[in-house]
């Protein structure tokens, strides 16, 4: 396989999936959306990891927040806090951007399609967040429909992909992964409050947190705070 497009957030599972397509194809880019997210720090530490890895990484502008009804792109809604992760409810979560994924698969089969590109790659997984209705494999199989189905592809024997190698595992079991291909999640950002040091109460910390604990690991981020006596 030559070249693959990566869906890159900042986060675990989009820094695994960046190691893993290294693993996979010749040339891989990075791509980042800058949505008006709350938690727009990930981008720039993000930037630290393509960086090291020589990856080209670019960054698309796009204004989520105009259309709200999503803690973490309007500013008016706080985002909800818990003391352990038991404590999660149940069904949508205030988290959720609307079709967030959808919108960002849209404009990635955009920019791939230029590039000429067929391959684009996601970390979206099911397994610990399954109230997120943009990240199971149906919704993938179907937006990779909808991408032949709308751009040249649907003239060629060359179709796109959308491949999602993690959704069917848990996000302990990403890391394990992520691991084994060497990633650094020391500026890997997961926190929706937008902090490099972790707020511990949001879903994202209390996920991740517990995902570090099943796969015996320490989390790289906590110590290299540890290391800079930032916690």
């Amino acid at each position: 396989m030559k070249e693959c497009l990566v869906l890159f957030s900042g986060g675990i599972d989009s820094t695994t999936a960046l190691y893993w397509a290294v693993s996979q194809y010749k040339k891989v880019y990075a791509l980042t959306f800058d949505y008006g997210q709350r938690h727009s720090i990930e981008i720039a530490f993000g930037q630290r990891i393509t960086t090291r890895l020589q990856i080209p990484h670019k960054i698309l502008l796009l204004n989520l927040w105009q259309i709200g009804g999503s803690s973490l792109t309007d500013f008016t809604l706080d985002i909800p806090e818990f003391d352990k992760v038991e404590e999660v409810d149940g069904g949508l979560p205030l988290t959720y951007v609307p079709f967030r994924n959808g919108i960002f698969l849209s404009m990635a089969a955009a920019w791939a399609e230029v590039k000429g590109i067929r391959d684009i790659i996601c970390g979206f997984n099911i397994i610990d967040s399954p109230n997120y209705p943009d990240t199971s494999s149906s919704f993938v199989e179907a937006m990779e429909k909808a991408i032949n189905l709308g751009t040249k592809a649907l003239f060629s024997r060359n179709k796109t992909r959308v491949v999602a190698p993690f959704i069917h595992m848990k996000k302990a079991e990403i890391i394990r992964v992520g691991f084994s291909l060497g990633a650094d999640y020391s500026y890997a950002i997961s926190c929706y409050a937008g902090r490099e040091v972790p707020c511990g109460k949001c879903s994202s910390c209390l996920l991740r947190k517990k995902a570090f604990l099943e796969a015996e690991k320490r989390d790289p981020l906590i110590e290299r705070l540890e290391k800079e006596g930032r916690i």
